[in-house]
C-alpha cells in the first residue's frame, strides 16, 4: 500500500485549511445574520460547542469579531452576542459620468460610512486623476477615514477599458479619461489596489448580490438612462467581451430604424435611436402629448411616470406605454435570441420610472417576438445602482483578503 505524507500548511483537508473554512463560514454567517451567539453559530456551522468556542476566541484575538452584548428575552443569564468588527477594513467604490464622480465607503459589513459628490463638468485644468482623488477623499474625510485606511476601490465607467490598449472605448462622451496611460497615473496616485468595470456591468453585481438577480446564475440586465446598455451575466459571471465592449446594446442594429453607421463616432445605433431615452418625447409628442426634448432623462422619465400613474384614465399615455414596450421588445427580442436568459432585470431611471405598467407591456410583446420567454423583473436596487455595484464589488476581494485566516 503506497504511503502518504503530510500535507503543507495550505493542503485541503489539513487542520489549518479546515480552521479557515470554519472560520470563513462563522464569518460569512455573522456578515448574513449580524449577531450571533456562540450557540447559534454552533448549529449553523454543524460544530460542537468547544469548537465553535475556539473559533471565536481564536477571531476575536484577531481581531474580526467583537462582543456586542448578550441576548435578552430568556430565563437564566444571556449568551453572549459577537458580530463583525465592521471597522476592520474598508472599500471604496466611484461611480463616474460626465457631469460628476459619486464616491461613497464602506465597512466590512457593507454599511456606508462616508459618501461625496465632486460635481466635474465645469471643472476646466483639473485632470481626471486628480478629479478622482478629490472624490475618494471626500467620501474617505466624510466617513472620518484617510486613503490609506481604504483596502480597495473600484471605478464603475460607462463604456470599457480595452484590456490590449489599456484605452476607454465606448464612451466618447466622458472627457478627459481617453488617455493610454491614464490606468498607470491612476495606480501611481492611489495607495490602494483598484479596479475599474463598466457602470451597467456594476448595475448587474448590484442586483445578483442584493436585488432581483439573487440566486440567478444566467441573467440579462437592461439599463436605460442617458444611453442604452446591458449586462450579461452566465454561469454566474459577467461575460465583458473582448475588448469588454459586451453589452453595448445601444450599438445593435435593429428593424424600425435606418441603420446608423460609424457607431462608434455617431456615439448611437440602431437601439438607441428606437428605444433610448430621447426617443421617449418623440413617441409622447405623436400620440398627442405636448412635451420639451430636454434635458432627455428627467422628461423622458417624467413622461413615463405619469402614464404609469394615469394610463388607465388617458389613452394617449395608455398608447405611449404600448409603443414604447413594443420598442424595447424589439432589441431585447435579439438578446433572447442569442443568449435565452432566465431573467431580466429592468434598471436606470427611465425604466424604473414606466414601473409596473411598463414591465407588463414589455413582457407580452417579449413573449410575441421571443422564441423563449424569460421573466421580466424591475430592479430592487433603484438608488445608485452603480455606486452599491462598485462597493459590492471591491468588499467582495476585501472580504476574501481579511476573512482568510489562512495567511
Amino acid at each position: 500500500m503506497a504511503g502518504t505524507t503530510q500535507g503543507s500548511p495550505g493542503t485541503p483537508g489539513t487542520p489549518s485549511v479546515l480552521r479557515a473554512m470554519n472560520d470563513r463560514a462563522a464569518l460569512d454567517l455573522l456578515l448574513e445574520h449580524g449577531s450571533l451567539s456562540r450557540t447559534r453559530i454552533g448549529k449553523l456551522t454543524g460544530l460542537s460547542k468547544p469548537t465553535a468556542s475556539q473559533l471565536l476566541a481564536r477571531l476575536e484575538g484577531a481581531g474580526l469579531v467583537v462582543v456586542t452584548g448578550t441576548s435578552e428575552g430568556r430565563p437564566g443569564p444571556g449568551a453572549q452576542l459577537y458580530a463583525l468588527n465592521a471597522k476592520v477594513a474598508h472599500a471604496a467604490g466611484l461611480d463616474v459620468n460626465e457631469h460628476r464622480i459619486r464616491a461613497a465607503v464602506a465597512d466590512i459589513t457593507g454599511t456606508v460610512v462616508g459618501e461625496h459628490e465632486l460635481r466635474t463638468g465645469g471643472r476646466t485644468g483639473v485632470g481626471v486623476v486628480r478629479q478622482v482623488t478629490d472624490a475618494l477623499d471626500g467620501a474617505v474625510k466624510a466617513a472620518g477615514l484617510t486613503r490609506g485606511d481604504v483596502r480597495r476601490l473600484v471605478i464603475g465607467t460607462p463604456g470599457a477599458f480595452d484590456p490590449a490598449t489599456g484605452r476607454l472605448r465606448y464612451a466618447s462622451h466622458l472627457p478627459g479619461w481617453h488617455s493610454p496611460t491614464l490606468l498607470t497615473e491612476l495606480a501611481a496616485a492611489l495607495p490602494m489596489p483598484f479596479e475599474y468595470e463598466n457602470d451597467v456591468n456594476l448595475v448587474a453585481v448590484a442586483e445578483q448580490r442584493l436585488g432581483a438577480a439573487r440566486g440567478h446564475s444566467d441573467f440579462v440586465l437592461l439599463w436605460n438612462e442617458s444611453g442604452i446598455g446591458a449586462a450579461l451575466v452566465l454561469g454566474g459571471r459577467l461575460h465583458r467581451g473582448f475588448t469588454g465592449g459586451a453589452g453595448e446594446v445601444g450599438f445593435l442594429p435593429v428593424p424600425g430604424t435606418p441603420l446608423v453607421r460609424q457607431v462608434t463616432k455617431a456615439n448611437s445605433g440602431g437601439f438607441q435611436e428606437l428605444a433610448g431615452v430621447q426617443a421617449v418625447p418623440r413617441l409622447a409628442r405623436d400620440v398627442g402629448i405636448d412635451t420639451p426634448d430636454r434635458p432627455y432623462v428627467a422628461v423622458a422619465s417624467d413622461l413615463l411616470a405619469r402614464a404609469a400613474k394615469v394610463h388607465r384614465d388617458d389613452s394617449r399615455y395608455e398608447e405611449l406605454l404600448d409603443r414604447y414596450a413594443e420598442r424595447l421588445a424589439t432589441g431585447l427580442a435579439a438578446l433572447v435570441a442569442v443568449l435565452d436568459p432566465e431573467l431580466i432585470v429592468l434598471s436606470g431611471d427611465v425604466l424604473v420610472a414606466g414601473g409596473e405598467p411598463l414591465r407588463t407591456r414589455l413582457q407580452s410583446e417579449l413573449a410575441d417576438l421571443a422564441a423563449s420567454r424569460p421573466r421580466l423583473a424591475l430592479t430592487a436596487v433603484p438608488q445608485a445602482p452603480v455606486l452599491r455595484g462598485a462597493l459590492e464589488s471591491a468588499l467582495a476581494t476585501t472580504r476574501d483578503e481579511v476573512f482568510d485566516t489562512s495567511r
